[in-house]
């Protein structure tokens, strides 16, 4: 099988991916020096901007039409390689991720974090710790900025989170994301040293590894020890029990763009597991399709019965990241099209939500469903934006998930029947009833409580709309015109499709060898040769 593989001066005038990697770190330096507040704020106003801008760039000059790595950038000092690029399975993520540091900038001017600015430089590290992991194409790159993201999370969450337990929390979350990285770390190092022997030089770097994957050793280790460290970054049932407190004690804000971060697990499983050891992964697709249905229920039916709207937003991302992996183990492009759409529609929709909660509590000071109600007429854009997010995430006609779950229960049904796809069908009929109720509860019921103003009215509302009017016009738009975007995703899921040797009829369970065609830096029209 061949990649191709486009160098970035090919294409633009500068090293797109790796600018908009270090502009959200230039952009943190100039609010952590700014003398006030206010001016911090416009700076980060500006950087976050500036990436969104980027980002549309990177739209607009990605070529959908071919499969391979795109705007490539390769660098090697000290021993070390340097390596990003962007194909169809990390394309989608690095524009929301952009869109989504913007809209957590605004919902800060609204809340008490307005004049902090650890909690603003905080923001905007995650942004570029994330936007470098998912254009990462070396392993110990990738690893390593996976490592850094928990500097963030948790600064926000002990600086700025609303729970009483916050410490307790940082503790649990170490005890589950430190095992996790310490298990794809040993996966990455077998992966690497496992070529040794089949006279091949150490390297770590993506392409070379899966090139030569036909001569790993100990694949099955590899691949039990990434998957699992995956799972936890997911996450996946039963190792899901961070995100629930997180949710609770942390704060909005950086939950927002974590969402984000936690479809980097779904997106891990695409780059790193399924290219490498194809051959196990099939091998054990039963076993993930089992966690896969438990993650839906489960999550599904302990969100049903929560009352406070973090934990029930929570366990959603739980019981959606149940569908997500089902869709990549069907081995088939349809079900990781769908994954991979599915993935960024549910990232922007439970952000969205995720607001809504915050600017909820910024009123009344709770977060408790049973002491809420009535906030429809207070709070019309709140209300519109929860509305529309939850119909997002139940794959309701007129948004974009609609159609990426089409295809997953398309892809289901080739390859695991029509009672796994019936299954997926009442997961989400599940997700329908506690959003729907939740919204029942928080916006049309009987008021329980007053509400309270906030305490900077005179921008709240202009700023609350915004963040509407960006959400639901990103998936209502997507919605009603969604061929764009699974025409940037499709090339490469059909590529990866065919490198599972039981399902395309490999012999000796060995994926078809691949070949990596770089195109000459002094020739653009020869690169699609």
């Amino acid at each position: 099988m061949d990649i191709n593989i486009t160098h970035w001066s090919l294409v633009t005038s500068f090293p797109l991916l790796s600018a908009m990697t270090l502009l959200p770190l230039a952009t943190l330096i100039g609010v952590w020096q700014s003398p006030s507040a206010t001016l911090a704020l416009r700076v980060g106003y500006a950087g976050a901007l500036l990436n969104i801008l980027l980002s549309v760039y990177l739209l607009l000059i990605f070529d959908s039409e071919n499969s391979g790595i795109h705007l490539a950038e390769h660098l090697h000092f000290i021993g070390m390689s340097y390596a990003v690029g962007v194909d169809s399975t990390n394309i989608l993520f690095i524009p929301l991720t952009a869109v989504l540091t913007l809209l957590a900038l605004i919902y800060t001017s609204i809340t008490r974090h307005v004049s902090d600015k650890l909690f603003i430089a905080c923001i905007l590290g995650y942004e570029a710790i994330l936007i470098g992991a998912f254009a990462a194409l070396n392993v110990l790159q990738f690893w390593f900025w996976c490592a850094l993201e928990l500097i963030p999370v948790i600064l926000l969450t002990v600086h700025s989170g609303t729970g009483q337990h916050r410490r307790w929390v940082v503790a649990q979350l170490l005890q589950y994301w430190v095992s996790g990285l310490l298990m794809t770390f040993a996966g990455f190092m077998f992966l690497a040293f496992g070529l040794i022997d089949s006279e091949h030089a150490l390297s770590f770097d993506w392409l070379m590894l899966k090139q030569n994957n036909a001569y790993l050793h100990d694949e099955v280790l590899i691949f039990v020890l990434l998957f699992f460290g995956f799972a936890i970054r997911m996450p996946l049932f039963p190792f899901h029990g961070w995100l629930p407190l997180l949710a609770e004690h942390g704060t909005v804000a950086s939950a927002a763009i974590f969402i984000v971060g936690l479809k980097l697990g779904v997106y891990a499983l695409i780059r790193f597991i399924m290219p490498m050891v194809p051959g196990v992964a099939e091998q054990w697709e039963t076993f993930v399709l089992t966690l896969g249905l438990i993650s839906i229920f489960y999550g599904a039916l302990l969100a049903l019965m929560q009352i406070n709207i973090r934990r029930l937003l929570a366990f959603a991302v739980i019981s959606h990241t149940g569908m997500l992996v089902i869709g990549v183990f069907t081995f088939n492009a349809t079900g990781l099209e769908a994954s991979l759409l599915l993935s960024s529609v549910y990232g922007l929709a439970t952000a969205g939500m995720l607001f809504c909660s915050g600017l909820i509590y910024e009123r009344t000071r709770t977060a408790f469903i049973p002491r809420l109600g009535g906030l429809f007429d207070s709070n019309t854009a709140i209300a519109v934006l929860f509305l529309i997010c939850a119909l997002s995430t139940m794959v309701m006609p007129g948004t974009p998930s609609f159609d990426a779950a089409h295809l997953l229960i398309e892809g289901t049904i080739e390859e695991d029947g029509w009672l796994i796809a019936i299954a997926i069908l009442v997961g989400n009929v599940l997700a329908a009833a506690f959003l729907l109720r939740a919204f029942q509860q928080i916006f049309v019921a009987h008021s329980k409580r007053a509400t309270q103003p906030y305490r900077c009215s005179h921008y709240s509302a202009i700023k609350e709309r915004i963040i509407t009017v960006i959400i639901c016009g990103l998936l209502i738009v997507s919605g009603f015109w969604s061929t764009p975007w699974l025409k940037f995703i499709d090339q490469d899921a059909v590529a990866i499709s065919l490198m599972y040797p039981m399902h395309n009829a490999q012999p000796d369970n060995k994926p078809a060898p691949t070949k990596i065609i770089t195109a000459p830096l002094d020739d653009k029209d020869s690169r699609n040769e």
